[in-house]
């Protein structure tokens, strides 16, 4: 029993052993080995400085374990913001110049070598555009900085702006020399023959925004409220001249048409009146005492109306067919012989 006892411990020690041997050896495989993915580029370090070749294939790759590690580096375009810089122009004109830049790692050792990561590359490179731009900037004027090559302007344009003085007229009709296009050229060549010195290849910069410094554009919102209320005066003034001259027409063509209107009614009263004459004058000579009686009767209806008071002689002639009514009966006779 003794026997079987220490054969079965024997056995046991035999496989943990093997089994410690065969985790050693996965754990020294697996501490040997790394991969390196598409997007990425690697460098081996042994104490921390660099041996071997720069790894650009993808795949799996060795390293000696516990001795040596594997540091990787993107291989895709990093972006690059700069902070806005206040710059003056060649016309010592000040602006706010905001920039932007794409670039990568084009050798991972050197890069390793002069700024380590990526935080040294951005400050190297807070260092080395902010200048490149700044020096293209102030040798540039204020036209190559904000327009294109191919921007012109008329006469007619001109007319059509209204500008506020000739000094910005003068600055409408400023010939573009090299154009933002040409000036953010320059300025990627001189910042590319800088940045390879750490690895670094710098791939395109543009200008984002460009704006006057605050104090400037205090100055220049003045001015543009001014001038827009100068613009305002003066439609204001057109209107009121405009709305002056149709009041005016609208005048006279009232009192034209209210002329017209009157001679017409004038006219038309006239021939009424006319008519109405010849009419009387027609029935007057038909019967001239039956007239007469007619029209008596028409002025008491006119002048005996409710609480009339008349005062007049009593043989005046104006009731004479209310005192004898045989006055009134031949013409009455007459009248009814006519009708």
């Amino acid at each position: 029993m003794a026997y079987a006892k220490k054969r079965i411990t024997r056995s046991h020690v035999i496989l943990i052993i093997c089994a410690v041997v065969i985790l050693a050896a996965i754990f020294l495989v697996y501490s040997a080995a790394f991969t390196v993915d598409e997007a990425e580029q690697a460098i081996v370090l042994q104490f921390g400085e660099p041996v071997g070749e720069t790894i650009t294939e993808p795949g799996l790759h060795f390293k000696v374990p516990f001795i040596q590690e594997a540091r990787r580096f993107d291989k895709r375009l990093q972006s690059w913001d700069g902070d806005p810089n206040q710059i003056p122009t060649r016309g010592e004109q000040f602006i706010s110049v905001d920039t932007t830049a794409r670039w990568r790692i084009a050798d991972p050792l050197v890069f390793f070598q002069r700024v380590r990561d990526l935080p040294g590359a951005t400050r190297r490179l807070n260092d080395i555009l902010d200048s490149v731009v700044r020096d293209h900037i102030s040798a540039s004027p204020l036209t190559d900085i904000v327009r294109s090559s191919d921007w012109r302007i008329t006469e007619e344009d001109l007319e059509r702006v209204p500008v506020a003085a000739e000094e910005e007229e003068e600055t409408l009709m400023e010939k573009v020399q090299l154009g933002r296009e040409e000036l953010t050229r320059r300025i990627l060549e001189t910042a590319q023959a800088e940045v390879p010195d750490f690895g670094v290849e710098l791939v395109d910069i543009r200008i984002k925004r460009i704006d006057y410094v605050e104090q400037v554009q205090e100055q220049v919102f003045e001015r543009m409220i001014a001038e827009r209320q100068r613009m305002a005066e003066q439609f204001r003034s057109e209107g009121e001249g405009r709305a002056a001259e149709i009041d005016g027409e609208t005048e006279r063509l009232f009192a034209e048409i209210s002329s017209e209107a009157r001679r017409k009614g004038e006219v038309i009263r006239g021939k009424a009146d006319a008519k109405v004459t010849a009419i009387y004058s027609e029935a007057f000579g038909a019967d001239p005492e039956f007239y007469a009686f007619f029209r008596t009767l028409e002025s008491y209806s006119d002048s005996l109306g409710e609480n009339a008071t008349l005062v007049i002689s009593p043989d005046s002639d104006y009731f004479r067919y209310l005192k004898d009514i045989s006055i009134a009966t031949p013409e009455l006779d007459a009248a009814d012989n006519n009708l």
